[in-house]
């Protein structure tokens, strides 16, 4: 009976070790991430959504700042992107011209604008009449923002994403402030293109693939982000987060705030 006791806290010992190891494993890749934006909607194929930030102190331990947002996501809801996080195979997965907004831990990249400056200490571009971002699956730039008076209008041949969208789009002011989600940052085929954080149309309509939100969260947001925090976007259905909160060391969400 002693043998057969030791044998098996032996093997929950190693469990436990390994349980903690994949937890240490699954968020290294955000092991400097100070700041967060996290996006929660109720399931894979809904589109509205909650925001919240967290700022997260020396000894590891997540707080909430400000209060919740309400955000759209893509039209056709979720589906599991390519990011910091590890690969999930329990839900619908990011292709090109789903309709999904990318799901998973993403680094905050640039910020942009059609203003000549924003108040943020991100990197910022001040969009112009050329830049565009490519979305066509096996360019060379794909998944970039790009200038066509710099890289020739040929290289950018097929792209529907005018980043200036006031003068491409009927006066669209959905780009006048936003940023830059890195998704899919080494641009694998087909799995999806110029995701981004945004303005919404309004608190229906869903996006083709990025998160909007209204232009005082967005002002709010960028003002609180700050490079050297290495700020990351998380979008997660609420029973992807309940069961990945502990092992990916994401913040407690209260409910109400």
């Amino acid at each position: 009976m002693r043998s057969r006791f030791a044998t098996l806290l032996i093997a929950c010992l190693a469990m436990c070790g390994h349980a903690l190891a994949a937890a240490d494993n699954a968020s290294a890749a955000w092991s400097d991430v100070r700041q967060m934006v996290l996006v929660t909607v109720p399931g894979w194929n809904t589109v509205q959504g909650t925001l919240r930030t967290y700022e997260r102190n020396d000894g590891g331990e997540w707080r909430q700042v400000g209060t919740a947002e309400p955000v759209v996501i893509g039209h056709s809801g979720a589906a599991w992107g390519l990011g910091l996080s590890p690969a999930q195979h329990d839900g619908p997965q990011k292709r090109e011209g789903d309709g999904r907004s990318p799901a998973g831990v993403f680094r905050i990249g640039t910020t942009f604008g059609y203003a000549e400056h924003a108040d943020t200490a991100m990197p910022y571009l001040a969009l112009t009449a050329t830049d565009y971002c490519m979305d066509v699956s096996g360019s060379p730039l794909y998944n970039r923002i790009a200038d066509a008076a710099r890289v020739g209008a040929a290289a950018l041949k097929g792209s529907s994403e005018p980043m200036r969208r006031d003068l491409h789009v009927h006066g669209d002011q959905a780009y006048r402030l936003g940023f830059v989600i890195e998704h899919n940052p080494e641009g694998v085929p087909d799995r999806g293109s110029c995701i981004f954080g945004h303005l919404w149309k309004t608190p229906q309509t869903g996006t083709t693939g990025c998160t909007a939100m209204t232009p005082d969260s967005m002002r709010r947001l960028l003002a609180w982000l700050k490079p050297q925090a290495h700020p990351v976007f998380v979008l997660l259905p609420q029973d992807a987060y309940a069961r990945l909160r502990d092992s990916w060391r994401l913040p407690v969400v209260q409910a109400g705030r």
